[in-house]
């Protein structure tokens, strides 16, 4: 009974919205009807192929007001019609997607000269428009469809319907960044909903696609502020969902683009729920596998807070210390100069309380097999001057932990027990850096240099005794146990 009482208020539901949607856009309700052959997500306001068949005249030949907006609104309703780019097209297709094409150039022209006079039911038409074209069910990626997918290597797929959807994109972006409609007017079309939708599409695997959502999403939080918290929470989503989820995602570059600008604009002081975003959500999303992919914008956007604050450093070297790639030297290398910037965004004041573990970590890049992360390490103190003031104001701490990491790169030192490392580094040119750092350690404190060569070259000496006497141990257990066996 239940059941049947609530189909038939659902019946009368249907049938009201389906009465007042004809009487309202009467005379041009007859060709706006569901496509049955897309999918779902896209039924909703689709036209039949019929629309295609009306000799609409040109936008641009028409001087009568009312038959140009009639035209637009034509035009707009035809341009809903999804075309499919799957496969071979017919003579018939190929002439509808022709026809949508010079509809879309033409809707574009007539934005760039009437967007100021737009009405409230025309630009209702157009952000329908926008919907079936834009929000779609993004197609397979080449993961789903080979069984793997390296974006570092591999080459991305393309948006079939890009002809399209470029103009479309063109036209949304116009409507994003006009300052001839009024923002309250437009901030019933920009909504949460809207928003939602958007940043679904950033996954798309075609970068054109993503440079115009990137440009309309940050003009969009520029211009309606009541948004722009919902905007940064949406973001975070994205972010928590790639780290503790999927691993993935193609648009990361993008909204981490458009978050550089966000925090670039923050006021001072930095309220708690920035600096939580920074700690929560930036720093992980090192840890995250095709770090390479997106690791410039994500480094921009740390040192904007660190510009904001400086402060900020005690909490942020920590964690990318936390985060080192140890086994990956390609990391290793991005993760150096991200240290550098930090380094000289905050300046050697604001380092001091953390100059022990960024020495340590310089120290072990400099004892590196790799000989690129052996040298950018090295280069890195040459260049860096707020890193040597902070080795010689914390001489006592700093310098020997620096000072062991250079001995065992020189040859016969033995300062390190790594076992490949017991002849000095294996490439001459680090082993010639390593001695010219040598000496301006040198010139800067003769004594402490002096002071763990000696202790070097003990702890060198019981080494190689501790070695001899072990050879000698198993060379007797064998001569005994030959013996035996005799």
């Amino acid at each position: 009974m239940m059941k049947q009482m609530m189909s038939s208020v659902q019946r009368r539901a249907k049938n009201k919205r389906s009465s007042d949607f004809k009487a309202d856009l009467s005379p041009l309700s007859n060709d706006w009807m569901q496509h049955k052959s897309l999918p779902r997500s896209r039924m909703s306001r689709t036209v039949k192929p019929t629309v295609f068949v009306e000799n609409l005249p040109s936008l641009q030949h028409i001087t009568n007001e009312e038959q140009l907006r009639l035209v637009f609104m034509k035009k707009v309703r035809m341009c809903c019609y999804v075309m499919r780019f799957d496969g071979i097209d017919t003579p018939t297709e190929a002439k509808y997607k022709e026809l949508k094409r010079l509809a879309l150039i033409e809707l574009v022209q007539y934005l760039a000269e009437h967007a100021g006079t737009l009405t409230s039911r025309e630009l209702t038409e157009l952000f329908e428009m926008f919907s079936c074209n834009l929000f779609r069910p993004l197609p397979p990626g080449t993961l789903e469809i080979q069984g793997f997918y390296n974006p570092e290597e591999d080459e991305p797929q393309a948006e079939t319907s890009w002809p399209h959807l470029s103009m479309v994109y063109e036209m949304l972006l116009r409507l994003a960044q006009s300052s001839l409609i009024n923002s309250k007017i437009m901030a019933k079309y920009f909504d949460r909903r809207f928003i939602v939708n958007l940043l679904v599409l950033f996954d798309s695997e075609d970068h054109r696609e993503r440079d115009y959502l990137k440009t309309i999403l940050h003009r969009i939080y520029g211009k309606y502020m009541a948004l722009r918290p919902f905007i940064r929470k949406q973001i975070h989503c994205v972010f928590y969902t790639v780290m503790y989820t999927t691993n993935r995602h193609n648009g990361i570059a993008e909204l981490l683009e458009i978050l550089g600008s966000i925090v670039n604009g923050f006021a001072l002081p930095i309220k708690k729920q920035h600096k939580e975003f920074l700690v929560k959500v930036l720093m992980p999303m090192h840890a995250v596998p095709f770090l390479t992919l997106f690791h410039p914008q994500l480094s921009y956007c740390v040192t904007q807070f660190l510009a904001k604050d400086s402060a900020l450093v005690t909490k942020v070297v920590p964690l990318l210390i936390a985060s080192w790639p140890h086994h990956d030297h390609k990391k290793e290398m991005l993760f150096l100069n991200e240290l550098e910037e930090i380094v000289e965004t905050c300046g050697p004041n604001h380092l001091m309380p953390v100059h022990a573990p960024v020495v340590t970590r310089i120290a072990e890049a400099i004892n590196s097999p790799h000989f690129m992360v052996a040298e950018r390490a090295i280069y890195l103190l040459h260049n860096v001057e707020a890193i040597l003031q902070c080795v010689l104001s914390n001489r006592a701490t700093a310098l020997p932990i620096l000072l062991r990491g250079l001995m065992g790169n020189v040859q016969s030192s033995g300062a390190q027990p790594v076992r490949w490392q017991e002849q000095g580094h294996w490439n001459t040119t680090i082993c010639s850096l390593t001695e010219e750092l040598l000496k301006l350690m040198t010139e800067l404190d003769a004594p402490m240099v002096e002071q763990h060569q000696n202790r070097a070259s003990q702890e060198h000496t019981g080494r190689k005794r501790s070695l001899e006497r072990r050879e000698a141990a198993w060379a007797a257990l064998e001569a005994k146990e030959s013996k035996s066996n005799s």
